[in-house]
């Protein structure tokens, strides 16, 4: 991916642990590299196509001095946050907070704190067969969108039978991508507050709830930790997960399975029925 760098943008401000620092300022330098395509500028020679850095350092410098945080951490973190949510043609950044004159009490450089945050591709599967079941899935849409998450698409919905417990109502399913800044934990954590908002009760295994959210893929990441499997282990078993994921996302490929969900989707349509 193309890059623009800003280096050694030197700024005072006031961050630090210790009162003097936040009292009495100091100097940072702040570094930033950001990904993006500039093919279009190339061949164009359009400021449009691009990132004006001159108005980006100014930016930056404001949005660094808004606020006065303890840790150069949390400095760094809230850059990479602010351009992201600011420059749409960024996918990606890189921020290098340098203090020179960090309290150490021992000859150095400088301390310096580097994060690297970027946009990520997800799908997200949507169930709900209590109350209100179409209204529950907006719902739950519109609770997606906030400034760590957007909804880029959203597949037909579908009437299903359900699976596991019986006796219950049949669900109404979808699908959707979103764009977030979340990790995968971050982004299953956020999943669960909604369901949690929704009033989900998670009283019997598969049985009635008013909304189901699961992440199904997140890019191609392959997990096994103790919040978050991805893909979603049994999404290639699951008619009302494939049919609804196949109007957003044909081609995409499953990482393990490394094959395309439409063809997992027509394979599947031979011996399950919605």
């Amino acid at each position: 991916m193309d890059k623009i760098y800003i280096k050694d943008l030197e700024i005072y401000a006031f961050h630090g642990v210790n009162e003097e620092e936040k009292n009495m300022g100091q100097r940072f330098l702040i570094s930033i590299d950001l990904f993006l395509n500039l093919r279009e500028a190339g061949q164009t020679d359009n400021l449009d196509a691009t990132v004006n850095y001159a108005e980006l350092c100014h930016a930056v410098e404001k949005e660094f001095k808004k606020e006065k945080y303890d840790l150069i951490e949390k400095s760094a973190e809230a850059l990479a946050n602010y351009i992201l949510l600011n420059y749409s043609m960024v996918e990606g950044v890189k921020v290098l907070v340098k203090k020179p004159w960090a309290p150490i009490g021992k000859p150095v450089d400088y301390a310096a704190v580097e994060v690297e945050r970027f946009w990520h591709k997800a799908y997200i599967g949507l169930g709900s067969n209590m109350g209100d079941k179409e209204d529950n899935l907006k719902k739950a849409l519109e609770y997606m969108n906030n400034d760590k998450c957007t909804v880029k698409k959203v597949s037909s919905m579908y009437g299903t039978k359900p699976v596991g417990y019986l006796e219950q109502d049949d669900f109404l399913n979808c699908a959707a991508e979103i764009r977030t800044l979340l990790t995968p934990e971050e982004l299953v954590r956020f999943m669960l507050s909604i369901e949690k908002d929704l009033k989900r009760e998670r009283v019997i295994r598969w049985g009635p709830r008013t909304i189901d959210l699961d992440v199904l893929l997140y890019e191609d990441k392959i997990t096994a930790s103790e919040e978050i499997i991805i893909p979603h282990p049994r999404m290639h078993e699951r008619l009302f997960v494939l049919k609804p994921l196949c109007d957003i996302a044909p081609y995409v490929m499953h990482p393990i399975l490394n094959r395309r969900i439409i063809d997992l989707e027509q394979e599947l349509s031979k011996t399950q029925k919605l």
